[in-house]
């Protein structure tokens, strides 16, 4: 076996095996489609024996009935002769097309519907003598070959055994009747048919998973395949890297530009800033229009003091919005309180800023639940409780 096959270990994708079927590549049984076609028409043949024999006797019948004005006249022989061909061929081509049916049923069992024109384009490497010799002496193809010389040297010896053994009953058939003896015939060739189609049947049952499993076994990939593949379908691990980065940069510049319309922004010192909104007009509970970490956070901050944004140091409350809340949703309801006195302490120092005073009311401090700070040690334990389904989500 060839490297590359050796490095072919892992199983075909749904896309490769899409791909393979739309080239043709399905999965055909023909011992299946073999037994289909001669189990179909022994039961057809088993079905209409009576009428058969009648027919086949009068057949023979009419061939042999010769009188001096046919065999003096030449072309009344041959006119006689295909008279004799229709009639064969009125019973003969239903009982070919009923074979041919019942193949094709099989196939379509076995493999699906699949129409493909691919599988009739010319391809220049089939006849690559060196690439032939190594599909003849492939896996795949020694495996056919000796089930198919298995299967032909049973069958004969299986037909030589059973004409052996029903000899005398075939050698008979010369001293009886012919009505009795086209019956007679007609019964024998039942019966070694029928040990024929169970043979095949046999044969259908090992072979269709066979044929499944070699197929699988041609449409393994190797790691660089799959690893094409998957660039090929998700595209470029680096171009969508910068893409995903692009559009980070156009969602915070949106957000950024927010900040100016934020009635307050909530800031830890050091790491988190949250800008809030609230219009009781059109909002049911503060909103969240932009938040970040580290750098983005000093941003915002500096955004919102150009802007005359107030700004206020709650660490507590920062770090609980940061970690519960996305940008343009409403805040948690367990938030709500803290959230009023801050918004509550804005409309203060806007209301004494309007009138020209001094704010009277200090920055408040907010209570924030505990097991909301990601901070406090209550945090950790209304995770794990969470997480082993104790308590429902916050």
């Amino acid at each position: 076996m060839s490297d590359d096959n050796q490095d072919r270990q892992l199983p075909a994708t749904e896309r490769k095996l899409k791909k393979a079927r739309e080239e043709g590549q399905v999965a055909r049984s023909r011992d299946l489609g073999h037994f289909a076609a001669l189990g179909g028409a022994v039961a057809l043949l088993a079905a209409l024996a009576p009428v058969l024999s009648n027919w086949m006797s009068e057949l023979v019948t009419q061939g042999l009935r010769f009188d001096a004005a046919n065999v003096q006249n030449p072309s009344r022989m041959l006119e006689r002769l295909g008279e004799q061909t229709l009639s064969m061929l009125v019973v003969l081509v239903p009982l070919f097309g009923v074979m041919a049916a019942v193949a094709l049923a099989s196939g379509l069992l076995a493999g699906g519907w699949n129409f493909s024109m691919k599988a009739l384009e010319p391809k220049f490497d089939k006849i690559n003598p060196i690439s032939g010799l190594g599909r003849v002496f492939s896996v795949d193809q020694m495996t056919q070959t000796l089930k198919a010389s298995f299967l032909s040297l049973l069958l004969g010896v299986l037909g030589g055994v059973y004409l052996w053994m029903h000899w005398y009953e075939h050698a008979t058939l010369l001293a009886q009747p012919l009505a009795t003896a086209l019956g007679s015939a007609g019964t024998l060739m039942r019966n070694g048919l029928l040990m024929m189609v169970g043979l095949l049947a046999a044969f259908a049952i090992v072979d269709v998973p066979l044929q499944r499993f070699m197929l699988a076994r041609r449409l393994r990939m190797s790691v660089q395949e799959l690893k094409q593949e998957h660039k090929e379908t998700e595209g470029n691990a680096e171009l969508k890297s910068r893409m995903r980065m692009k559009m980070r940069e156009l969602a915070s510049r949106r957000m950024l530009a927010a900040v100016p319309e934020a009635d307050l922004v909530v800031m830890n010192p050091t790491h988190f800033a949250v800008a809030l909104k609230y219009d009781e007009s059109k909002m049911g509970a503060p909103r969240v229009v932009a938040k970040g970490a580290d750098l983005l956070a000093f941003k915002i901050r500096d955004i919102a003091k150009d802007h005359k944004v107030p700004v206020l140091q709650a660490p507590p409350l920062a770090r609980a919005l940061y970690a519960h809340t996305e940008v343009d949703q409403e805040i948690p309801a367990r938030l709500f309180s803290a959230v009023a006195q801050v918004l509550a302490w804005v409309y203060q120092v806007r209301d004494a800023a309007a009138h020209g005073r001094m704010a009277a009311a200090a920055a408040p401090t907010p209570e924030v639940p505990p097991e909301l700070d990601p901070l406090n040690p209550a945090y950790a334990a209304a995770k794990a409780r969470k997480f082993n389904k104790q308590e429902p989500e916050l």
